[in-house]
């Protein structure tokens, strides 16, 4: 029997099912009848282990209804943190946040990591070369900054994420190198633009650069886009909440034994 694993986030679900590490095809869902979704993946075959992790906590329906359908069910929420405490992080870090330093951690032993999700929100977290947990930010993501600069201004329009060619230089190097002009609007659309995505790679760079040595990850859906215009080597990593949880559903400690 294989595990399946479960992220729901505040707009959408992942589910990917998984042999030890190695994770198989991944599902998306956005919608209201989340249960009813996660029991169509298990109408052919129940799971060894359900591990979900959920944004907001679970009702105890709805744990009773997954729990029928594998042998192990393991929950993380923020009714649910023993797991977390266990791996050694502090109780108000959120689940998704402590999945993507467990994989981090688990994929670069023995290396210090830095990792960006690059989503609704962008996060950063930092770890040591020992895999202790070090903290880490939040802040809004590519998408959220448009949205925000629209409803919070009677003046700015509501601007599209920009096409891969926009700005007119591409960001391989860093801003700091780049002439003035070419990351600086010339309307109100293209400084929006320009001021949204100049704003997050003066973010990204400037938390790489408090822990140089450390291997940058960049994971979540806006991952390539930003990765690429990085001036420095960036490993990006899909799925790396749904690759924690396998660990936890496979046995992983902080010692990093399975």
């Amino acid at each position: 029997m294989a595990n399946l694993l479960i992220e729901i986030g505040n707009t959408a679900l992942k589910a990917s099912w998984s042999e030890g590490m190695t994770l198989g095809k991944t599902f998306r869902y956005q919608g209201e009848k989340v249960i009813d979704f996660i029991l169509s993946l298990t109408a052919k075959e129940k799971a060894e282990v359900m591990a979900v992790a959920s944004a907001y906590d679970l009702s105890l329906s709805d744990i009773e209804k997954m729990k029928g359908e594998c042998s192990r069910l393991i929950v993380l929420d923020s009714a649910h943190k023993e797991i977390l405490l266990s791996q050694g992080f502090p109780d108000w870090l959120s689940y998704d946040r402590a999945a993507l330093v467990m994989a981090a951690r688990w994929l670069f032993k023995g290396r210090g990591c830095s990792v960006f999700d690059l989503g609704t929100t962008l996060t950063v977290d930092f770890t040591d070369a020992t895999g202790k947990y070090l903290g880490g930010n939040i802040s809004l993501g590519f998408r959220t900054r448009f949205k925000a600069l629209n409803r919070y201004s009677k003046a700015l329009p509501l601007v599209d994420t920009p096409l891969e060619n926009y700005p007119s230089v591409e960001y391989s190097k860093s801003l700091n190198e780049a002439p003035l002009d070419s990351f600086t609007g010339t309307s109100v659309e293209s400084s929006i633009e320009a001021g949204v995505i100049s704003g997050i790679m003066f973010e990204l760079e400037g938390y790489a650069s408090f822990h140089p040595e450390n291997i940058c990850i960049f994971t979540g859906g806006d991952a390539v886009y930003f990765a690429k215009r990085m001036k420095n080597s960036i490993f990006v990593v899909n799925n790396l909440v749904l690759m924690g949880l396998a660990l936890i559903a496979n046995g992983y400690n902080e010692e990093g034994i399975i």
